[in-house]
């Protein structure tokens, strides 16, 4: 899995990026010249297993991060099987029906 390092111009809500690989030879010498530009870091790297996957989870707002971490917790897993379950006896019930 690659691991990218995500920069964006300031003042540009997230919308103005671009990235490296940061396993990349040349990724101390672009990074500087993308922050002699006047970009930014962006929060931490992104690891993902293709440049594609990395703009999503860019582009998710990081939204992946907090699902994994609720993934790894069991009562998380608990919450999620409860939340079926009861999906399940109700089925597709409203207040209406």
């Amino acid at each position: 899995m690659a691991r990218y390092q995500f920069f964006t111009v300031p003042a540009s809500n997230r919308q103005q990026y671009t990235f490296i690989d940061m396993a990349s030879p040349t990724f101390l010498s672009e990074k500087a010249a993308l922050l002699t530009q006047g970009f930014e870091v962006e929060e931490d790297f992104i690891d993902a297993t293709s440049p594609r996957e990395a703009v999503e989870k860019y582009q998710s707002n990081f939204l992946y991060v907090a699902d994994e971490i609720g993934k790894s917790d069991s009562s998380y897993a608990a919450a999620v099987a409860m939340l079926e379950l009861g999906k399940g006896l109700l089925g597709n019930k409203t207040r209406g029906d």
